[in-house]
């Protein structure tokens, strides 16, 4: 390009850039929008996609204050064909939130608040942009429960987890996000406010469009808003910990867990690999662990049964009773601070994994129950196969792998093989009628990745439904992508 024509074109780039944020500025107010370059918002240009070091650009970040803000910025930028990308709390592992075509990340930040809680009913309206700890905590406080747990929970915001469908350890039970949304607030293209469902719990009398925006990650539109179903909270929740010498065992241990007559509130497991990765080696240097870990265990299991008093009681004696058999010990803890410490100890079991090496790459592969012990043992082998140290741990009673290569983020060729090592896991994950993911999302990352498991007719819907919404493309562009 010559040079005077580079430069006008640069000149035409950057009267855009000061239109959007002097504009944006009009709609929301100076302190709701900040420039794409201004300090502050490089931690808006990423989420914690791992290994990969995956960044974008903007042109601005808007914070919207209220639903009709959000629909307003959503107007302005659909007349002005300006590209939006949602963000909850950036906690996302699929480069969700991460703006791929410059223009507007949009901000759920600002839509926050406090829940509001409506215990004689169980259930919560709550602002897009409360954290889902925060949620959990307030319906304890009612007497009630939220049970979605994703890992991420103090810094994830319920849009955000609406956006991806988001689980955690307890969903074996309980179910995903998006089994506890009844009614949705959101914004739709060109820059409506619609709500969709509401307090009733049934309601069957057209397509389920509410389920249909739950885990589009704001491809087809951005939640500001949305009713939840709450529970009566458990009176207790006792955990039962198998240690078994190799997958083989851990796997019949598992099998006999879910056919001991009761419904698991959680079924978790830990291979030997992220064992010692978590632990820094299998003896009783345990890292928070509140027992110690026998020195021939290969495969670690983790069920717990809630209810009243005597319910949970009785669960995990019946827990125990089925865990034991093959095991190389089992420990059954009662004490508050032993099972706050057990479950602490498994929520930074991703942390520890990521230090054994200085970064990882993790793939929430899913696959039918039965198949999981194949899964966790063909990850060591791709590991192997790829030269990498492999390992996986996850939601067991669902089938939820996150299969992980431990690298050196910093080198690229064991980046590369990771990479490479996470396209096998796709293949075999459909191959075996699973899914390329569980509750992360395809984002970025995994874009294409469904053809894997999709006929033809299925990835043309996919496509329709985009098309129909989001005519334009300006809803998260670039992310969710079938092929």
């Amino acid at each position: 390009m010559p040079r005077a024509a580079a430069l006008n074109a640069r000149a035409c780039a950057n009267v855009r850039y000061v239109s959007v944020v002097a504009e944006l500025s009009r709609l929301l107010g100076e302190h709701a929008v900040l420039a794409g370059d201004a300090p502050g918002a490089g931690r808006y240009l990423h989420d914690e996609t791992e290994t990969r070091s995956i960044s974008g650009e903007a042109e601005a970040v808007a914070m919207p204050a209220t639903a009709e803000q959000a629909a307003e910025l959503v107007a302005w930028c659909y007349e002005h064909d300006v590209p939006m990308t949602p963000r909850g709390g950036g906690t996302g592992f699929a480069g969700g939130a991460v703006p791929t075509e410059s223009g507007v990340v949009v901000s759920l930040e600002r839509l926050g608040g406090a829940a509001r809680i409506e215990p004689e009913h169980w259930r919560a309206w709550v602002p897009a942009g409360a954290t889902t700890a925060d949620v959990r905590r307030r319906a304890r406080e009612n007497g009630l429960y939220y049970p979605p747990d994703p890992g991420s929970a103090e810094s994830s915001m319920i849009g955000g987890n609406i956006a991806t469908n988001a689980g955690g350890p307890h969903t074996f039970k309980y179910g995903v996000t998006g089994s506890w949304v009844t009614g949705l607030e959101v914004v739709l293209a060109p820059g409506e406010l619609v709500s969709i469902g509401g307090v009733a719990r049934k309601d069957v009398g057209g397509y389920d469009l509410k389920s249909l925006l739950v885990g589009s990650e704001g491809t087809l539109g951005i939640v500001t808003g949305a009713w939840l179903k709450l529970m009566p909270a458990p009176e207790a929740a006792l955990p039962v910990v198998g240690f078994y010498p190799d997958t083989e065992t851990g796997m019949a241990a598992m099998t006999a867990v879910l056919t001991c007559g009761i419904v698991p509130a959680a079924v978790e497991f830990l291979d030997a690999g992220a064992l010692r990765a978590s632990l820094g080696a299998l003896t009783s240097v345990t890292r928070g662990l509140p027992v110690d870990v026998p020195s021939r265990t290969g495969f670690m299991l983790i069920a717990e049964s809630d209810g009243g008093l005597r319910e949970a009681r009785a669960g995990q004696h019946e827990l125990e009773l089925a865990m034991e058999d093959s095991a190389v010990a089992v420990y059954a803890p009662t004490a508050t601070a032993d099972i706050a410490a057990l479950w602490r100890w498994r929520d930074g079991v991703s942390g520890a994994v990521t230090s054994h090496r200085g970064g990882k790459l993790s793939e929430d592969i899913v696959v039918p129950a039965e198949r999981l012990g194949e899964a966790v043992e063909f990850t060591v082998e791709l590991g192997q196969r790829h030269g990498i140290e492999a390992c996986s741990w996850g939601h067991a009673g669902d089938g939820n792998v996150h299969a992980t290569f431990m690298i050196d983020r910093t080198d690229p060729v064991q980046v590369g093989r990771a990479e490479y090592a996470a396209e096998d896991l796709f293949k075999f994950a459909a191959s075996v009628g699973g899914a390329i993911t569980g509750e992360h999302g395809v984002g970025l990352v995994k874009n294409h990745q469904l053809a894997l498991q999709w006929p033809e007719r299925a990835l043309a819907l996919h496509e329709g439904i985009k098309q129909l919404l989001d005519p334009k493309g300006l809803l998260n562009p670039g992310k969710k992508l079938a092929r």
